[in-house]
């Protein structure tokens, strides 16, 4: 099973757009994927048509106590979406308290990890979407994971965001047995501006070897997708957008075959 986390520390740079839109062309081609919203905005589970206030259960259950982290409590919370192969551990507004009732536990960075441990022979992927702050709930997703997506919007202001989300990977590797391993995914690109330009030259000449060598287009697909709560490859699977988010799967999918 590959575990996937998508962070970024600054908010609006496509992080739930590259986890629906991966997940959605995963499963498309037959792979069982299980998506896990950590963020107390819920916007993952709202994009994919649940309403985060009425739902019985919730990642929220499964952190608050250990009691409800069995097997069977784990399986009551996974909602199976309206789409074949896709499922979702779906978030609360609760989760925004976990950082005061968990924040000094021994063990609390691990209660993901552990969690999907138990479902680990049930799933091909997870994509696990973060939250926009340095928190429990981010702590849990990247030590969950064997590889962090940095979508990053190609604009000065979302570098200055990155910079932040570099930093916070350093000081996790300090007390971390494995290396962060990280993928930067340039977003929103449109080759009309300069600032996209100068934003996308920028990132390939400070961080080139974690760069993907490609980008995502700005796409009104995604967003018209959004409003019927479609993943994009679902919605309109001949779009720029998604081909560029093929291509960066197929990208993904090699690095992990060479890590093996």
């Amino acid at each position: 099973m590959l575990v996937w986390t998508v962070a970024n520390q600054k908010g609006g740079v496509g992080k739930t757009t590259t986890v629906v839109t991966l997940a959605g062309l995963l499963a498309q081609n037959g792979k069982r994927v299980l998506l896990v919203d950590t963020d107390p905005h819920a916007s993952l589970t709202s994009y994919l048509n649940y309403d985060s206030d009425s739902l019985d259960h919730s990642l929220y259950e499964l952190f608050q106590s250990r009691s409800n982290r069995s097997a069977s409590h784990i399986h009551e919370t996974i909602i199976h979406t309206q789409h074949d192969k896709l499922h979702l551990i779906p978030a609360s507004m609760a989760l925004a308290t976990l950082d005061k009732t968990l924040g000094q536990s021994e063990g609390m960075g691990l209660i993901l990890k552990n969690i999907l441990s138990q479902v680990k022979d049930e799933y091909d992927y997870v994509i696990i979407d973060c939250p926009p702050v340095l928190g429990v709930m981010m702590v849990n997703a990247l030590a969950a994971c064997q590889r962090v997506l940095v979508p990053v919007q190609t604009e000065f202001l979302a570098l200055k965001g990155l910079e932040r989300m570099i930093k916070t990977f350093q000081i996790m590797q300090r007390s971390c047995p494995n290396p962060i391993v990280y993928t930067i995914v340039p977003t929103m690109y449109d080759k009309r501006t300069r600032a996209s330009l100068t934003a996308l030259k920028e990132l390939q000449e400070k961080y080139h070897e974690n760069v993907w060598n490609a980008v995502i287009p700005i796409d009104t697909k995604f967003r018209d997708a959004s409003v019927r709560h479609l993943p994009p490859s679902f919605f309109m699977r001949k779009c720029r957008g998604v081909f560029a988010y093929e291509t960066l799967l197929r990208y993904l999918i090699r690095l992990a075959k060479e890590r093996v």
